[in-house]
């Protein structure tokens, strides 16, 4: 069987997300890892605490791009346009790493709920 025959194979049985517009795939990424609320790390009483603070829609998806590169970076694989097109894929199902990491950071916002006024 020639490359070209296994590559359509392939691309035959590929999942249905695939086949919905790449620009709204994105959108739906970005949206989906942006933080609403972030930690910052501030020195109080000689002992430094993380204090949440709510951060605006441009850092968050500033934050969100940033999150979903380093994410597709550390993927395994050949190259960077596979690697960066399943985390988005998975962004956009609700799993991957940038989704971990921006649920981790909410839970962090959270725990240290107790210093929201030091801001």
């Amino acid at each position: 069987m020639s490359r070209r025959g296994t590559a359509e194979e392939k691309t035959a049985k590929s999942d249905p997300i695939y086949q919905t517009n790449p620009l709204s795939v994105l959108h739906q990424a970005i949206h989906g890892v942006t933080p609403g609320i972030a930690v910052k790390a501030r020195r109080v009483g000689g002992s430094t605490q993380q204090v949440p603070i709510e951060i605006g829609s441009t850092q968050g998806k500033a934050l969100a791009i940033r999150w979903l590169l380093a994410a597709s970076r550390k993927r395994p694989g050949r190259n960077m346009a596979f690697k960066l097109s399943s985390e988005l894929v998975d962004a956009t199902k609700g799993s991957g790493d940038a989704i971990r990491k921006r649920e981790e950071t909410h839970k962090m916002a959270e725990s240290n709920r107790a210093f929201a006024h030091f801001r």
